[in-house]
C-alpha cells in the first residue's frame, strides 16, 4: 500500500515505515504529525478525490535541522564587482508510521 501525501506545499509517495525529508514543520522531535492524503493505492486498488477526502498518513517527527550549504558567487567582470552568499535550508525529516483509508 501506498499514498502521495501533501506536506509543505509538495506531494511525496510514502508507504508505511518510509522515512523522508521535508519542509521545515513546527512540531517538535518525537511529535507525531497527521498528513493530507491525495491518492491512495492498495494492491491495484486506486482512491482518489472524494473517495479519500477523510484519509490521512500519521508520521513521526524524527529529526530537524539544515540542509547542507549552498554558495551563490555572483561576480561582473572587469568591474571589480563582486558578491557571495550562502543558504542552507531548514528541513524535517519524518517517519510514516500509518496511513489511514
Amino acid at each position: 500500500m501506498y499514498a502521495i501525501v501533501l506536506t509543505g506545499g509538495k506531494q511525496y509517495k510514502v508507504e508505511t515505515g518510509s522515512v523522508l525529508k521535508v519542509e521545515l514543520l513546527s512540531e517538535e522531535v518525537g511529535a507525531k504529525v497527521k498528513l493530507p492524503v491525495l491518492f491512495v493505492s492498495d494492491n491495484g486498488v486506486v482512491k482518489a478525490g472524494d473517495a479519500v477526502k477523510d484519509a490521512y498518513a500519521t508520521a513521526e517527527v524524527v529529526f530537524s535541522g539544515r540542509g547542507p550549504k549552498i554558495d551563490i558567487f555572483t561576480y561582473k567582470a572587469k568591474k571589480n564587482v563582486r558578491k557571495r552568499q550562502g543558504h542552507r535550508q531548514p528541513y524535517t525529516e519524518i517517519k510514516i508510521l500509518e496511513i489511514v483509508g
